[in-house]
This record gives C-alpha cells, sequence and structure tokens, in this order.
C-alpha cells in the first residue's frame, strides 16, 4: 500500500500549480477523458490505440481507482484551475514503494498543447513524487518520433538512458522507446 505521506485512504491529494491542478478523478470526468483518449493526435505515440467508445473511459477510470486502491498507480486529471475540467491525466505507474521508483506517463488534449501545461503539471508531480511519495527514480518510456515530449521531459532533467527497438506493437504499427530517467538527487529542489 502507498506511505501514509503519500496520500490518504480513499483519494490522491490535489497537488497545485500555478495554472493547473492535479486532481482525483471522478466519474463526473468520463467525458472529458474520452475527449482526452479518443483523439488519434493525442494517442499517436502511446502504447494502445485511440478510444473508439465511451465505454472505454468507464473501464479505464475503473483501472485507475483499482490501481491506486493497490498502490501501484497513481492517476491525476489536468485540469485548469478555476475551470476544473479534465484537459489530460499525468500517472505515476508500476510504482514499487520497496525500491523507490516509478513510471511516468501523460497526456494532453490537443486543443491545449504549446501551452507548456505538461511541463508546469510534471513539475508539480516530480515535486511530490520526490517529496511526500520518497521516491528515488521516475522513469519514462517516449516513442522516439515524440519530439515534444521528449523536450518536456529533458527540460526537467530527464536523461535518455537506453533505446529498445521495436518495442510497442500498436495498430500494427512497430514502434521503438526511447528510455528516460530522473533521480530525486537530480531534481532542483533535492537537499
Amino acid at each position: 500500500m502507498p506511505p501514509a505521506a503519500a496520500v490518504d485512504a480513499d483519494r490522491l491529494p490535489t497537488l497545485v500549480a500555478p495554472r493547473l491542478q492535479l486532481r482525483w478523478i471522478e466519474p463526473g470526468d468520463l467525458e472529458d477523458l474520452y475527449g482526452v483518449f479518443s483523439d488519434p493526435d493525442v494517442t499517436r505515440y502511446w502504447s494502445q490505440p485511440p478510444w473508439s467508445s465511451p465505454d472505454e473511459a468507464t473501464i479505464y477510470l475503473e483501472a485507475i481507482h483499482q490501481g491506486f486502491q493497490q498502490g501501484n498507480l497513481f492517476q491525476w486529471g489536468i485540469a485548469l484551475r478555476g475551470d476544473d475540467r479534465i484537459i489530460g491525466t499525468t500517472t505515476l505507474y508500476d510504482i514499487d514503494h520497496a525500491q523507490g521508483r516509478a513510471e511516468l506517463g501523460f497526456a494532453l488534449a490537443r486543443d491545449h498543447w504549446g501551452r507548456r501545461y505538461a511541463r508546469e503539471a510534471l513539475t508539480v508531480l516530480m515535486g511530490h513524487a520526490f517529496g511526500a511519495m520518497a521516491m528515488r527514480r521516475i522513469e519514462a518510456d517516449v516513442d522516439p518520433r515524440n519530439l515534444p515530449s521528449l523536450r518536456t521531459l529533458e527540460a526537467l532533467g530527464f536523461r535518455r538512458e537506453g533505446y529498445l527497438r521495436q518495442r510497442w506493437q500498436v495498430g500494427g504499427e512497430l514502434q521503438d522507446s526511447v528510455l528516460m530517467g530522473l533521480l530525486a538527487s537530480d531534481w532542483p529542489s533535492a537537499g
């Protein structure tokens, strides 16, 4: 189970950034969640094809909540402050509390690209991961063609640590992966 300092028993804490808040995803967010993950441009470099049915949002939300209860998947909705509608998500998954490591994922609705929202959301998330959650290492798996995501992660201090050829097969297409890592000791607010 997750450490008590990282979350309470019922939901993830809300993390506040200057323009955004990362918050618990509720059933009322299903339409917005579907809007994000049904867009082929958003899921172009994802490890699964875009959703084709709103039912997939319901199934996904159930998996998010189940992963939280198990302590190995923490997924926040990204919402603009003052609006509270979900414009994307950011996720820590395959969380290994004993080893102090987790994998990172993020997605942002196409209408909100180019405004550095992902960078802002990930900055507050990394602060939480390396702070309250006491993580030692965060990893990311990125398609090498996804240059905006690579630039975002590199701006936060992630380093390229490996390259896996044909790691994923999505929609009949083989995709490579760039493996990236960030250590707590590399994080600007560390010690």
